[in-house]
C-alpha cells in the first residue's frame, strides 16, 4: 500500500488553466503532504515563482498567452526550480523539446495521479542529494575537481575559476555524470539512462545535444571550438581531464 509519510512534504505550483484537473489534483497531492497552489497562466506562475519559493512546478503545455513551451524557457532563465511538464499532446517531439528547454521531466495527459506523484518524487531526489534521515555529507569532501571546474554535487553547483556558474538541473545532472568518468568516454545510452535512474530512454538521448551545447555556451572559452567537452564519434561525450 502506497504511504503518505514516506518521503518529506513537496510544495506544488501548478500552472494549468484546467481548474477540474487543478481540483483534483489538490484533493490527491494534499493527501499525500503535498501542498499545492494553482495559477492558469505562465504570467501568474512566473509572478508566483518571483515571491514564494516551491519545491517543483507543474507545468501544462497548452496554456492561454504563452504555451507551455515558451513558460518553461521564461521559469528556467530565471529559476533552479524542477518542472515537469504535462500535456494532453503525446507527442514524441513536444517531450524532447520540453526537455530540451530545461523540463525535467514530462508526462503525457491523461495521466494516473499515482504515476504523477512518483515523478514528482523522483525528480525532487535527484535535485534533493540530501534527504531527511539520510547522511549529510561535507560539500567540501563531495566535490569532484576537474581542472578549474569543481563540481559540488550536495548543493548541486558548479565553480569555474571559483565563480559560480548557473546551470539547471539537467544540465548539472549531465556535467556531474560526465565528471564522475572525466578522461573517459560516456557512451550516449549510458549518460542518458544515469540521468533519467531509470531504463534507456530515446527521448532524453535525444536532447543530449542541446544540453551538451548549453553546457559549452556556459563552460567552454570558445564554444565552437570545445576543449572541455568533447563529442567522441561513435559513442558519446567525454569530459577532458587537462
Amino acid at each position: 500500500m502506497e504511504s503518505a509519510h514516506t518521503e518529506p512534504p513537496i510544495t506544488v505550483l501548478l500552472i494549468d488553466d484546467d481548474t477540474e484537473l487543478a481540483r483534483l489534483l489538490h484533493d490527491y497531492l494534499m493527501s499525500h503532504d503535498a501542498t499545492v497552489s494553482h495559477v492558469t497562466d505562465g504570467a501568474a506562475g512566473l509572478a508566483w515563482l518571483a515571491e514564494s519559493t516551491v519545491d517543483v512546478v507543474l507545468l501544462d503545455v497548452m496554456l492561454p498567452g504563452d504555451d507551455g513551451f515558451e513558460v518553461c524557457r521564461k521559469i528556467r532563465a530565471r529559476f533552479a526550480v524542477p518542472i515537469v511538464m504535462l500535456t494532453a499532446r503525446g507527442n514524441d517531439d513536444d517531450r524532447i523539446v520540453g526537455l530540451e528547454l530545461g523540463a525535467d521531466d514530462y508526462l503525457p495527459k491523461p495521466f494516473n495521479p499515482r504515476e504523477l506523484l512518483a515523478r514528482i518524487r523522483a525528480v525532487l531526489r535527484r535535485a534533493r542529494p540530501r534527504k531527511e534521515g539520510a547522511e549529510v555529507k561535507d560539500p567540501a569532501t563531495d566535490k569532484i575537481t576537474v581542472g578549474n571546474l569543481v563540481l559540488l554535487p550536495a548543493e548541486m553547483s558548479v565553480l569555474k575559476d571559483g565563480k559560480p556558474i548557473p546551470l539547471t538541473s539537467f544540465e548539472f545532472r549531465v556535467l556531474h555524470e560526465l565528471a564522475k568518468r572525466a578522461g573517459e568516454p560516456l557512451p550516449r545510452a549510458d549518460l542518458a539512462s544515469a540521468l533519467t535512474g531509470e531504463r534507456y530512454d530515446p527521448s532524453v538521448d535525444r536532447s543530449l545535444d542541446v544540453h551538451i551545447s548549453h553546457l559549452r555556451q556556459k563552460l567552454e572559452d570558445d564554444p565552437r571550438d570545445p576543449r572541455r567537452i568533447k563529442t567522441v564519434r561513435g559513442v558519446g561525450y567525454m569530459l577532458v581531464r587537462p
